[in-house]
């Protein structure tokens, strides 16, 4: 299967999103993704929508997806429609997992992260899985996890708005992938396609940490017969030691005092050279001047971006 080419149609009306995970706080790492995904629907004149990720409970933060709520209204951020958790929609994501289980496209594992380790072949996230379960389970096992069956060829390219053409290999770099894991948790490539599928996202604006995940969302959407949505990947902001900000790296929490510095400052990261009168301005005339001059072009090219780049404020 060879995928090389956007079919997210120009006349569909822009419907964007943002879905963070609420393991934290929002940090100003993911404000550049708030910042860059909301611009990019209003500019367009489409919609934003919010979902909240929460599906790997032993990784979340009681209090977190409130806390994050909080913050999107305190900076100045107005989503359409109701806010989706994805919790509640587990019974949709098994009812495509039994759709393609009956399809023959996914199948049950018995493997232990051990076996896979120990055959000894490695892909982009890790060890590559050896295939050992695609035709059962070996005798005596029971299925653990269920995954995608991926078929040759599995060539998968895109074009993205701003890391330009990307382009992945899925049986030698990824293999078959998980959808259902052995905790019983849905896995992120699988709800994530289903959803965005299902509210209609044409756009997606997010982080280049996830853009070797793309191809795999891009198989399953060719395989469950989904609209091919656009997509866009933003440099992540790292920490001093090159390391992604987040919860395990202590990324601080957005300060609801800082809003129009943490505004501008994300603009500026961003390349929008935003007019440095504006540091001090209110938040509401900086979001003014931001959808006036807003353009995903100036976003720079770049995987990461270091924090200390534009100085401590």
């Amino acid at each position: 299967m060879v995928i090389s080419k956007d079919t997210a149609s120009i006349s569909q009306p822009y419907r964007g999103r943002f879905a963070p995970s609420p393991t934290g706080p929002l940090h100003e790492g993911s404000l550049l993704t708030a910042v860059a995904s909301f611009l990019e629907a209003r500019v367009q004149g489409g919609e934003w929508l919010l979902r909240m990720e929460d599906l790997d409970p032993p990784r979340e933060m009681p209090g977190a997806a409130d806390d994050i709520l909080r913050t999107l209204e305190a900076f100045g951020f107005a989503w359409d429609g109701e806010l989706r958790y994805q919790s509640r929609r587990l019974e949709y994501y098994r009812a495509v997992l039994d759709d393609l289980l009956r399809e023959g496209r996914a199948y049950g594992c018995a493997c232990t992260r051990k076996e896979i380790a120990e055959a000894g072949k490695m892909g982009i996230d890790g060890a590559l899985y050896p295939g050992f379960c695609r035709n059962g389970p070996r005798a005596g096992r029971a299925p653990r996890a269920w995954r995608l069956r991926v078929e040759a060829p599995a060539l998968i390219s895109f074009d993205d708005a701003i890391q330009g053409v990307q382009a992945q290999d899925l049986i030698s770099q990824v293999g078959d992938f998980v959808l259902l894991r052995a905790d019983g948790y849905f896995a992120y490539q699988l709800a994530v396609v289903v959803d965005d599928a299902d509210q209609g996202i044409n756009h997606i604006v997010r982080g280049a940490d996830l853009l070797d995940s793309t191809p795999r969302q891009l198989y399953l959407q060719q395989c469950l017969g989904y609209r091919r949505p656009n997509y866009a990947h933003l440099p992540i902001l790292t920490n001093a030691a090159g390391e992604k900000l987040s919860k395990q790296t202590l990324a601080p929490a957005l300060d609801k005092g800082r809003v129009s510095e943490l505004l501008w400052q994300a603009l500026q990261r961003l390349g929008q050279s935003p007019d440095s009168r504006l540091r001090g301005a209110l938040p509401t005339e900086i979001w003014a001047w931001a959808r006036e001059n807003w353009q995903l072009g100036r976003v720079p090219r770049l995987a990461k971006l270091s924090e200390p780049v534009f100085g401590a404020m």
